[in-house]
């Protein structure tokens, strides 16, 4: 599950993993968090058209509307386009009547991957409520964020559609290569979320001397050497940006391999420094 065929990423579009609900998923995208309003209309805008095809939203973030605008402003096929989003503990208990929201306010038709945002009480209720919509056509894929070992080992057996995606706190100072491991093992994708770091905490991971050095090696930036790592790990990943050169920087990323020593001059990073609570 760790492998990825990244040597497919030259035509200016990130490769794609197979899920285990047989649908591919781009290992880049465009992560949605901060952005609000017109400049989240038009970051998602501009990621399809500069190769993005895959964004990630959700519930709490209160843009679902304004993704399904960019989605539908770029002028891509909606076909080609992989969208994200998620519930939020507060909707579990109402989860069918959730997605239904979340299919109005994006207005694309369906969704691709349904999450569930993190555990709570309920999340098994809300996540059958998901595969509901999984066999009525509204949602394709159904997965889980912020689930380690213990949280994924007993979820799963609770469940009758194996969670297609795990979406976690992933980035040098915060590895968590135990868990990458076992939920890989488990024939389900990882997605990193702040794989730059993360509020207030990604200039100092850009600036760090061992990932400067690389990137000086390879002539690209540390931000790229971070997302080249991450997808040598296996592991997906969603930077989030509206600013027009990063989000072109972010998805180019296929021109260039880390060496082995290289990766584990990363690896030897590792500060186990979460930066969320979750």
């Amino acid at each position: 599950m760790s492998g990825i065929d990244l040597e497919s990423g030259l035509n200016g579009k990130a490769p794609v993993i197979r899920l285990n609900s047989g649908y591919d998923m781009p290992v880049v995208g465009l992560g949605t968090y901060s952005l609000r309003g017109s400049v989240c209309v038009n970051a998602v805008c501009t990621a399809i058209q500069r190769g993005y095809r895959m964004i990630d939203t959700a519930s709490f973030y209160g843009n679902e509307h304004e993704v399904g605008e960019g989605i539908r402003k770029s002028g891509v096929p909606r076909s080609e386009i992989f969208v994200i989003t998620k519930l939020y503990p507060n909707q579990y208990g109402h989860a069918a009547r959730a997605i239904d929201e979340a299919l109005d306010k994006l207005d694309i038709g369906y969704i691709d991957m349904m999450l569930l945002h993190h555990p709570a009480s309920n999340d098994v209720v809300a996540y059958k409520a998901i595969e509901r919509a999984v066999q009525d056509g509204k949602v394709r894929s159904a997965g889980i964020s912020c689930y380690y070992i213990q949280e994924t080992d007993m979820f799963v057996p609770k469940v009758a559609l194996k969670p297609a995606l795990i979406q976690n706190e992933i980035h040098p100072y915060y590895q968590d290569s135990g868990v990458v491991k076992h939920i890989q093992s488990l024939n389900i994708v990882v997605q990193g979320w702040y794989p730059l770091g993360g509020r207030g905490f990604t200039e100092l991971l850009l600036n760090n001397k061992v990932l400067c050095e690389i990137a000086a090696v390879h002539k690209k930036s540390p931000a790229q050497i971070i997302l080249r790592w991450n997808l040598q790990k296996g592991v997906v990943v969603i930077p989030g940006s509206s600013n027009e050169e990063h989000i072109r920087e972010n998805i180019s990323i296929f021109d260039f391999a880390l060496t082995d020593e290289e990766m584990e001059r990363i690896a030897a990073l590792n500060k186990n420094e979460k930066h969320d609570w979750y």
